[in-house]
């Protein structure tokens, strides 16, 4: 297929009617996004064979793979975004400035973190909330996902990158190849190899490697993306500025989201490693319905940073009122099928386990009653960062974890005891979902009045 050039790619981002550009853009980073979770789930699922405190280790590796996670999206979608209004604004300089400065950055810092937390797992695996029986497997699982640290965060700048430049479907290539591996290798591995839940680790930094690898190739070799170059590498301020201007938001969910996932470990595990594991498996059946909204919400923000560069501020308004209608209807229908079956699903992970499976289902249940409104919450918080609004949009990003959900990890276990732990994440998500609308409400407010001040007319209504 001939690579668009920068021209026809402008014109496809301005002109082109959102309802077409949007799903063509977000369904390759929908599949992305799946594929990520469901090879997150198998580790969850094949691992969760071997005994209740393996299983546990898997949740408590979460926390680390957050921190990885964080590095590489706070750079790549902080950059990302950048490129996005550069390149919408005819700056393809600062773009490809911001493009090499990320990809190096996110290596360093990814060599950083493997050479620290190996030199420290025991007392790394500790602090992540291991229990004295779950840690000796998390630090079989956490030596080699460090080691993978270098390449995986920059496997998560290249995969921004692409989707930021409107070529998602190379992206999905990446990432989809990785993920069918992995799920291959983790039966092979952890039970016809019988090296246990460090087979599960290996083939998780095996598949990783081979999505680097193939994400590498297609941006060195595709004619229409910008590739990192040593020569626009720089240490200059204005560089790394706008990138975590534009990455904070993201920085600050993941590495609240990190800091989340070590506080709801060691709440659990105050009630025996049951309720670790289940809260373990219930976290990554959550993170795998909102990773098809996010897919999709990854599909609006190039389109929305595009057309905020060029001043197309209608159009804007157009893609993030399509983008929640969508996804409220999603999440509606997601909700009601995940509550029907919550403990058939909680049973698939651990059938022998009666306990797992009671804390697990209710916690499952509780936010599936949330769901819906997580479709104002993220594109909500899409839109702000796209756009560069970065105080709005660290502010609602970091509330769901941070502002809301540390709190009341904090609070409600030691007074209610298990429903406690239960209830911590839906009260966390009302409250999100509270305050993003307040801030989002502004934010449209204001593009209205930018669109009209260009004689734009017709908005949808909210």
């Amino acid at each position: 297929m001939k690579a668009m050039t920068y021209e026809e790619k402008y014109q496809l981002m301005i002109n082109t009617p959102i309802s077409r550009l949007i799903p063509r853009l977000a369904v390759p980073t929908i599949i992305s996004m799946l594929i990520t979770s469901i090879y997150n789930m198998a580790d969850t699922f094949f691992v969760s064979q071997l005994s209740t405190s393996a299983s546990g280790a898997v949740g408590v590796n979460f926390s680390l793979m957050a921190m990885i996670q964080a590095i590489g999206f706070t750079l790549g979608m902080g950059s990302g975004n950048f490129m996005s209004r550069m390149l919408g604004a005819r700056e393809q300089e600062k773009a490809q400035r911001a493009c090499s400065t990320a990809v190096y950055t996110a290596f360093a810092l990814g060599l950083l973190l493997a050479i620290t937390g190996i030199a420290n797992i025991d007392s790394l695996v500790r602090m992540l909330g291991a229990t004295e029986t779950i840690a000796p497997y998390a630090k079989d699982y956490g030596r080699y996902i460090l080691i993978a640290a270098p390449y995986m965060t920059v496997s998560f700048v290249f995969n921004n990158h692409l989707r930021s430049q409107g070529n998602a479907a190379l992206s999905m290539i990446g990432i989809t190849t990785g993920g069918i591996l992995n799920v291959i290798l983790d039966p092979v591995l952890i039970f016809g190899l019988k090296m246990g839940i460090s087979g599960a680790a290996i083939a998780t930094i095996f598949s990783q490697f081979v999505s680097f690898t193939i994400l590498l190739v297609l941006v060195i070799r595709s004619g229409n993306v910008l590739k990192p170059h040593p020569r626009y590498f720089t240490f200059q301020g204005w560089v790394y500025k706008e990138i975590l201007s534009a990455g904070m938001p993201t920085l600050g969910r993941q590495g609240l989201a990190s800091v989340a996932s070590v506080l709801l470990n060691v709440a659990s595990s105050g009630f025996g490693d049951a309720a670790v594991a289940a809260m373990s498996i219930v976290t990554r059946i959550m993170m795998f319905i909102n990773s098809a909204l996010i897919g999709f919400g990854q599909g609006f923000q190039p389109v929305c940073g595009f057309n905020f560069g060029a001043g197309r501020y209608d159009r804007v308004l157009e893609a993030y009122f399509f983008c929640r209608r969508v996804a409220l209807v999603f999440l509606l229908v997601m909700g009601v099928i995940m509550f029907a079956i919550s403990t058939p699903i909680m049973r698939l992970f651990r059938k022998e386990d009666a306990e797992v499976i009671r804390i697990g289902a209710l916690a499952l249940k509780m936010q599936c009653c949330l769901l819906p409104f997580q479709s104002y919450t993220i594109i909500g918080n899409m839109l702000t960062q796209s756009i560069g609004y970065s105080f709005r949009a660290t502010l609602t990003a970091i509330s769901k974890q941070g502002l809301f959900f540390i709190p009341a990890i904090l609070i409600l276990p030691p007074l209610l005891g298990i429903p406690g732990l239960q209830l911590a994440q839906p009260v966390a998500d009302g409250l999100t979902f509270v305050l993003t609308q307040v801030i989002v409400v502004m934010v449209v407010k204001e593009l209205r009045g930018m669109a009209a001040s260009q004689n734009v007319a017709d908005f949808p209504e909210s």
